[in-house]
């Protein structure tokens, strides 16, 4: 289990080990979510941290296209 203190400002500083699970570094800023008497801290990524993050090999579709498929799936049944 790791911990940390709190200072009387109410600060704390993150353990390396959750830092380094996180993928937090200096500057960036974390979420709070609170449900049934827990707290989850999450990383917020900013949009051009995504850059890449999807990948394909095939070649682009047009809005067209998409909405043909789409047109097709929603008459399949």
């Amino acid at each position: 289990m790791i911990e940390s203190s709190i200072t009387k400002k109410g600060q704390t500083t993150l353990p390396k080990p959750v830092r380094e699970t996180l993928g937090l570094k200096a500057g960036d800023r974390v979420r709070y979510v609170i449900s049934d008497g827990e707290v989850r801290m999450l990383p917020v990524r900013p949009i051009r941290r995504l850059s890449g993050v999807l990948q394909h090999d095939c070649p682009a579709v047009t809005v067209e296209e998409m909405e043909q498929a789409a047109a097709a799936g929603a008459c399949e049944e």
